[in-house]
């Protein structure tokens, strides 16, 4: 699960729906992506980001979800 995607939606107030809409991808398509059950292609992930505000590192969204995990343990 990439929980620190959900965490940013939520903090912003938004819906998986309104995400999606913003990044123009289906709610399907982006619950997938945020529970880390699908990898984003580039294109995707950086239109996430942009929805999200977070466009600088919207490379985030192409880690697997075990190297995620890993970083947050060393961070």
């Amino acid at each position: 699960m990439r929980k620190w995607l959900k965490d940013i939606r939520l903090a912003k107030g938004l819906s998986q729906l309104d995400v999606s809409k913003a990044a123009q991808i289906t709610f399907q398509y982006y619950s997938y992506i945020e529970n880390g059950e699908r990898r984003p292609s580039p294109q995707v992930a950086k239109r996430i980001a942009v929805a999200l505000s977070f466009p600088d590192t919207w490379y985030r969204l192409l880690e697997d979800s075990n190297q995620e995990e890993e970083c947050e343990k060393h961070a």
